[in-house]
Formats: C-alpha cells, structure tokens, sequence
C-alpha cells in the first residue's frame, strides 16, 4: 500500500522549472531516502508533500489526502523535523515536548519521547542552555511526539557527533519496526546507505534514479575496487594481467575490476604460486557515494526554464 504517493508533480519559481513532472511513492513502513545537489528540487518537492508549499500541477496524497487540503485530519497523523526550527528559549526540554503533544490526540509518553532521543539528562534544562546537537535532539523529540504514521526528516542528524549520529540511526529503525513510514533527506550518504530501504535521486528538477541501494550500484556499472600490499622483492610489472587503472603508491596497490570474481580468482593463484601472502587484500563494491557522484557526475545540473510565472524562490 502507498502511504504517500507524487504524480507528475510541478513547480516553478518564475521561469525557473524546479520540480519538472516528478513521480514517485512510498509504501507503508518503508524509509525512503531522496538525494540530490543544490538546487536538484528536492526540498521544493517535500516542503510540496508536507503542505508547506503548493505546488503548480500534479497529483499528491499523503495517507489518502491531499497536503493542501488535509488539514487538521493529515497534520494529527504525521511528524515533520524540519532542518532549522526555532525554540522559545525560556521554555525546558520537558515543557516544550508536552506542550507539543498537546496538539496530537494519541501521543507517546512525553518522558519516554526525551529518553528515545537521548535528553534525559537536559529533561529539566532550559533550551537556552543547550547545544546544537542537543537542540537537534529535540527537533527530533518534537517530530515523533505525536506517534506520527508518517514522519518527514530533513537532514536530521546535521550538528551530530558520530556517536549521536548512530544514536539516531537506531531511533530511525525502532520507529520503522513500530510501523512509521519515513522520507529522508540528508547530504550523509552513509546515512542514506545504512537507514534507507530505498533511494531516490533528483537532479534539475527530475528524478534521474530510483531503487535500493543495492540495484542503484549494479545500474550504475562501477568497477569494484581491489586493493592489497605488492611484497617489497616483487615490482608492479610482476603482477598478472588483471583490472583495469592500476595505481601504485609505495607498495599499496589498487586496481578497478569489472570481473572481481574473475581477477581475485587469477591474483590469488598467482600470489599461491608463489608461495606468498597478500597482505591487506580486500574487495570493495561502490558505495552509495560513488553512484550517487556517477549519477550527478559530481556536480549540479542547470534546471529548465518553465513558462510558468509564480513568486518564491528554490
């Protein structure tokens, strides 16, 4: 079942096209991931899913109703952590999140909430007093307050420490196994790599990709990457004729393979004949950053200029 599905969807800021006849949805229970550089429409294309902006054509359904029309029947049912949010700074941690429950007919518990997101300790402090990271913590404490079934991230782990960071990938998981369905953004590919069931990725103003992480590096045909220590009596030119783009830097060794099977096979026979061991051999696939930068080709792409005339900016 779809819980949000985007139809042909279209923006224009003046004759800037930004979001050009998009397609997608989301099923329920699923974390899907949308990437793209600056300015590829992807912020326009939430904020036009979360009813934060109106968009110009399309079809968009969020649990059934229209964003811009739902009102207070869609708002009750979904969570939105937006990148920036501002906090009345004399409230405390504890007072802002019940305060925010109030607005949900069904809330989680107001104390379980601050432990999910790890402010237990700032339960009572006020939010003047916290750091970004914290407050980051508390966009997040406020998002899920209200038991969403659909909640919208908008690089929610921006400020983190790599320690908050996978604190937060746990939350995200917990909340996907209790049934929430969740869109992401995020410009952490690792973070798009290990919480997504699925990626989409938009550029000018279209979506250029769609899949999960897994299929998106097989569409992508990059070479794998083999890398291992040359023995200090052998020389590069003694090594078999395997891979492609062989790059020697002292005696690490790396070389691009389209047939890993195939070359490790052949390198490890040719290291057995020998006698000798391959210190540091490894296999590495691409990673989502890898196709992600294939699929930009590293860079942004200039969006179409529309017809249509309308106020606002990207």
């Amino acid at each position: 079942m779809a819980v949000i599905e985007v139809s042909n969807l279209r923006k224009a800021y003046g004759n800037l096209m930004a979001v050009d006849g998009v397609t997608w949805s989301v099923a329920e229970q699923e974390v899907v991931a949308i990437l793209g550089p600056n300015g590829a429409g992807k912020t326009t294309t939430v904020e036009i899913v979360e009813g934060y902006r109106r968009r110009d054509s399309g079809q968009v359904s969020v649990l059934g109703l229209d964003p811009d029309t739902g009102g207070r029947a869609l708002r009750e049912r979904i969570g939105i952590v937006l990148q920036e949010a501002g906090f009345e700074e004399q409230f405390t941690v504890r007072e802002l999140v019940r305060l925010q429950a109030g607005f949900y007919p069904h809330p989680k518990a107001v104390d379980e909430v601050i432990e999910m997101v790890d402010l237990g300790d700032k339960a009572d402090a006020r939010v003047k007093t916290l750091s970004g990271g914290q407050r980051r913590r508390l966009d997040l404490a406020l998002g899920i307050v209200g038991d969403p079934e659909v909640l919208f991230l908008d690089e929610p782990t921006t400020g983190f420490d790599p320690s908050a960071r996978r604190r937060a990938w746990v939350l995200v998981d917990r909340l996907r196994d209790l049934g929430t369905t969740i869109l992401l953004t995020t410009h952490y590919m690792d973070e798009a790599e290990n919480l997504a069931d699925r990626v989409i990725v938009m550029n000018a103003g279209v979506v250029i990709a769609d899949g999960t992480p897994q299929q998106l590096a097989s569409q992508a045909d990059l070479a794998t990457i083999v890398s291992f220590r040359l023995p200090a009596s052998l020389e590069p030119g003694d090594l078999p004729g395997i891979g492609t783009s062989l790059r020697v830097a002292g005696n690490e060794v790396t070389l691009q393979s389209a047939a890993p099977t195939r070359d490790i096979h052949a390198l490890s026979e040719w290291a057995m004949g020998r006698g000798m061991e391959l210190d540091g051999l490894s296999l590495s696939r691409p990673s989502l950053e890898d196709v992600y930068l294939s699929l930009t080709d590293g860079e942004e792409r200039r969006p179409r200029h529309g017809p249509q005339q309308v106020d606002g900016q990207l």
